[in-house]
């Protein structure tokens, strides 16, 4: 499954900027089983909405911190003047050095809501959507060197091939690699719609906006190292959450789930599980859903980013 762009689902957040609906919010504040006095990480801050549902439930009464990189969420974080709130600017994956600099080794919960916000999607010099021509950017931190454009322009064509078939599982990702090679010694790449000529020739009949969707979150997925700072994530997870601690973790395409869903049920991204000498598995969380909590027919009404959503939580073993 691909994450799709949401459409007319923002709302104002204090800023006056267009953010989006929190998806799931009743289930993952209930999910991370917040205490009184609790220490809580937000990792994907974004426009703040579970952040602000976790502060209420603290109730000054313990420490929350909200970590992003994306420029646009600091200026969304600074309206918070919760004594409990710190805001990070930071990827998750740097969690746990940017936490010691806090002075916290221990947490109580930690959640993710991963993906693109309908904010990023419908801001068009960002270059994440298919709707709009702007230049082929796609970076959540706009001081990374990485870009859409610069993948396209200067990766080999089975550097492409494998990241257009592992991250957007595009059916005929060879061809499309070897189509863009030939196509841009004569087109500069630089735009959306540059782009677009090329996914035109090999796009299905009637699955157009399909394909170019897997094609894009394959691009944006390289250009910002999703995967990876993913994983780098859940392992910091297991050594930053005290015993009983939650990790709850929304993800919106199946890449992302199945790492999720397998460090959570296995200790490990792939492969067997480990096993001590009694046959016991050996992992660091009890997996609390074996099955992922998907959002209900109201919220699918109201909010059709929550379509693709799909919530897992688990809880720290005491191992």
């Amino acid at each position: 499954m691909n994450e799709t762009e949401p459409h007319d689902i923002t709302h104002s957040i204090p800023t006056g900027r267009p953010y989006h609906l929190p998806v799931m919010l009743k289930e993952c504040i209930e999910g991370l089983n917040i205490q009184e006095g609790g220490v809580y990480i937000d990792v994907t801050f974004g426009g703040g909405g579970h952040t602000k549902a976790i502060l209420e439930k603290l109730d000054g009464k313990g420490k929350l911190f909200g970590f992003d990189q994306d420029p646009d969420a600091k200026v969304n974080a600074a309206p918070i003047k919760d004594s409990a709130f710190t805001f990070v600017e930071a990827n998750f994956r740097d969690m746990q050095k940017y936490m010691r600099l806090h002075g916290i080794d221990k947490v109580d919960g930690i959640l993710a809501d991963l993906g693109v916000s309908s904010h990023q999607f419908d801001t068009a010099e960002r270059g994440f959507s298919i709707r709009f021509d702007a230049p082929l950017d796609m970076r959540m931190r706009p001081q990374g060197e990485l870009t859409a454009a610069k993948i396209l322009k200067e990766y080999h064509a089975d550097e492409l091939h494998k990241i257009f078939g592992m991250y957007g599982e595009v059916k005929n990702a060879k061809t499309l690699a070897s189509q863009i090679v030939r196509d841009r010694v004569r087109s500069s790449m630089d735009t959306v719609e540059d782009f677009k000529k090329s996914l035109n020739k090999l796009a299905p009949k009637g699955g157009e906006n399909k394909y170019f969707a897997q094609v894009f979150q394959a691009l944006r997925i390289e250009v910002n190292k999703e995967l990876e700072a993913l994983e780098e994530f859940l392992q910091q997870s297991v050594t930053m959450l005290k015993p009983g601690g939650r990790l709850v973790v929304m993800s919106y395409h199946s890449l992302e789930d199945r790492l999720v869903k397998n460090y959570m049920q296995k200790g490990k991204f792939g492969g067997d599980e480990e096993k001590d000498f009694y046959g016991n598995v050996i992992k660091p969380f009890e997996a609390l859903n074996k099955k992922p909590i998907e959002a209900g027919p109201a919220e699918l009404e109201r909010n059709n980013r929550s379509r693709s959503a799909k919530l897992r939580i688990a809880e720290r073993i005491n191992n």
